[in-house]
């Protein structure tokens, strides 16, 4: 198991919800502000249907905030959300252009993309607005970097990323974050409402148990808490 690369500088995270990069990468996400890299968020949605009771319109600036409350603890000082409908994301040429856009708005050398895959566990099917999110955002990677797939992008210039790294079940690389389980930890946190409505459970020990699971030992790799990833090489 290979150490992922981290010979660059900027890196964009697209997910499909608030919360999503939360529940999974915000450890790693912590290891490499630490280092000095400029990390942002791109979110697809703002989870507006992602609150069971609470209506959509005062779900949406919730979550929001929310987000932008948990990407500043571990160091993300720029979220942007697309405003794609929570629940009905399609995997499109649509979203293929908004995050070929977003790509070459930031300019990233990393792009970290979620599973994508029918399920995110044996037997328990994946959410539709990840497969399609993950689907297009690695599309979306070579888009950026092409002329003349999307010509309406033509004012913004061109951009090649090198890498993605999709979090998920495939892992190929991994990163060591034992000493960022602390931030990663608050930053979910952070997600205070949506935790509350989603369990009966102490906010604090759902939190507990999603990092655990998330930032476990990964076979063959040195580290007795990391963060595995599936990398993807773009030229």
């Amino acid at each position: 198991m290979e150490q992922i690369p981290e010979d660059w500088q900027r890196g964009l995270v697209i997910v499909a919800h608030p919360d999503d990069i939360e529940y999974g990468a915000a450890a790693a996400v912590a290891r490499w502000t630490s280092q000095g890299k400029d990390i942002r968020y791109v979110l697809v949605t703002s989870g507006e249907a992602g609150l069971a009771g609470v209506p959509p319109a005062t779900a949406g600036p919730l979550r929001e905030a929310e987000e932008i409350a948990a990407a500043e603890i571990v160091g993300v000082h720029q979220v942007e959300f697309l405003g794609h409908p929570d629940g009905r994301v399609r995997e499109s040429l649509e979203l293929r252009r908004d995050l070929a856009a977003a790509i070459r708005r930031h300019q990233p050398e990393m792009v970290v993309l979620f599973n994508f895959g029918d399920t995110w566990a044996p037997g328990f099917a994946n959410s539709a607005d990840h497969r399609a999110v993950g689907r297009a955002g690695l599309d979306a990677i070579s888009d950026a970097g092409n002329e003349w797939i999307f010509p309406e992008l033509a004012d913004q210039p061109v951009w090649s990323a090198r890498w993605a790294a999709v979090a998920g079940p495939t892992v190929t690389h991994a990163v060591d974050v034992g000493d960022h389980l602390d931030r990663a930890t608050a930053s979910l946190a952070a997600h205070r409402r949506y935790l509350e409505i989603l369990s009966t459970e102490p906010v604090e020990d759902q939190v507990r148990f999603i990092v655990d699971r998330a930032t476990g030992p990964i076979e063959d790799f040195p580290a007795t808490h990391a963060v595995g990833f599936e990398l993807y090489h773009f030229s």
